[in-house]
């Protein structure tokens, strides 16, 4: 006849709980195993996917970091010029040209400045102007202007000029400095695949060669041969 106690112990699960043998070991090295496979795999798909998403900025001595150095620098003098004309020409129109200039290119510098802080580049470069376009260093002026820019002389002429003096001084200057401008847009279109710095410089050089237009006619309503 079988107990109670013998029915009971009968019944109960073996407990392996303090199990010590090779079965138990090797079950805990599997599971240990798969976990650190699990945690490899994920790491590595975790860097794959930000080695793949990572943006490709451009470098120091690229095209594109110098089309934005260079093009500030040739900008910023058209803003000066550009706030002469509008303080002191004679031609309601032509200071109104003046205006949008000056308020068109300083928004381009912003955003070129934008691009460098972006790309974790200083706003300042160590090779010489133009350096980033073919032979653009020998297209460098004498005293070390980029192409279309004033010279200190001429921008001296310009501030003291006012009228109707101003007004033809500020179109001739500014319709070579638009010419040199759109040189640099040319050039960097010819060059890069960054997106951005395209949609800017086509949109820089389609807008200067409309202020050219612009600039030319109003030498002409102001009674000079173009």
């Amino acid at each position: 006849m079988t107990t109670a106690a013998e029915t009971q112990e009968e019944t109960e699960p073996e407990d392996h709980t303090n199990e010590t043998g090779p079965e138990p070991r090797r079950r805990a090295l599997i599971v240990a195993a798969v976990a650190i496979g699990v945690l490899i795999i994920a790491g590595a798909s975790f860097g794959i996917g930000l080695w793949v998403d990572a943006p490709k900025y451009p470098g120091n001595d690229s095209a594109e970091a110098g089309f934005a150095r260079d093009m500030s620098t040739h900008h910023a003098q058209a803003v000066t010029m550009s706030m002469i004309e509008y303080r002191t020409g004679g031609e309601p129109g032509l200071r109104t040209i003046a205006y949008d200039i000056a308020l068109t290119q300083q928004a381009q510098i912003g955003m070129m400045d934008q691009w460098l802080n972006q790309w974790s580049l200083p706003q300042t470069g160590d090779g010489p102007r133009m350096g980033w376009m073919s032979d653009g260093h020998n297209m460098l002026l004498p005293d070390g202007r980029m192409p279309g820019m004033a010279s200190a002389e001429q921008l001296q002429q310009l501030g003291r000029s006012s009228g109707h003096d101003a007004d033809l001084l500020f179109c001739r200057l500014m319709i070579a400095h638009h010419l040199g401008g759109i040189h640099m847009a040319e050039a960097v279109l010819a060059k890069t695949d960054n997106e951005d710095v395209r949609k800017l410089a086509q949109s820089m050089k389609d807008g200067q060669q409309y202020e050219i237009n612009a600039l030319q006619q109003k030498l002409k309503d102001l009674g000079e041969r173009v």
